[in-house]
């Protein structure tokens, strides 16, 4: 591993347990052993290594994902199984749903100024299937958008929560809940594909 992709495996997971404000230039050089030079010498900022961290995150789940679209031509199939692709990525790198978490939760102020936003492209593939679907058809594209936002919340949230539902309620029953939840992500999906509205009392 090269001392780039060391400062950036180092700060990824820096950034997502303290944010991007709590984390300094000097806490990733020093867990390295290097100085704040070289890191600079390499990403020139802390805003231009975080961007890195997101952008390297952002292309590869939207790579992922176009791959298991090739795969298929029916818009169903596709979104199930990037969804659950996304699921699975998500249980397997809880620091990567975390920091993203943290990005849409605490970059207020950054997003106020940003002219990049890493994970933009990964929705709109999403949305975009969702929208070739037949119930779809002539729906808003903002509709598409929202559900899959919810859907992709629910994994994210889902996953980071592991550590704390396993002190919470013990390892065995957040196993039993993470297989009900692939049940329900299963049920959601499907009622999405369907634009199955839940009736208001």
């Amino acid at each position: 591993m090269t001392t780039k992709h060391r400062f950036i495996a180092v700060a990824k997971r820096q950034f997502a347990e303290n944010g991007f404000d709590r984390t300094s230039i000097a806490s990733i050089a020093d867990e390295l052993g290097l100085t704040k030079q070289a890191l600079l010498h390499h990403f020139g900022s802390k805003k231009n290594l975080y961007g890195e961290v997101l952008r390297q995150i952002s292309e590869r789940h939207t790579s992922i994902a176009a791959n298991l679209v090739l795969e298929t031509e029916d818009p169903r199939t596709q979104l199930e199984t990037v969804l659950f692709a996304s699921f699975e990525n998500a249980m397997e790198e809880p620091l990567e749903s975390q920091l993203l978490m943290r990005e849409l939760l605490e970059n207020t102020s950054r997003a106020e100024v940003a002219d990049t936003w890493y994970l933009k492209s990964a929705i709109e593939m999403l949305a975009n299937i969702v929208l070739e679907l037949p119930a779809w058809k002539n729906a808003p594209r903002t509709d598409a958008l929202t559900y899959v936002y919810q859907l992709l919340g629910a994994i994210n949230y889902f996953a980071i929560s592991q550590p704390t539902l396993k002190q919470m309620f013990g390892a065995r029953q957040s196993k039993a809940m993470e297989k009900t939840f692939r049940a329900e992500l299963y049920r959601l999906i499907q009622a999405g594909v369907y634009r199955i509205a839940i009736k208001e009392n």
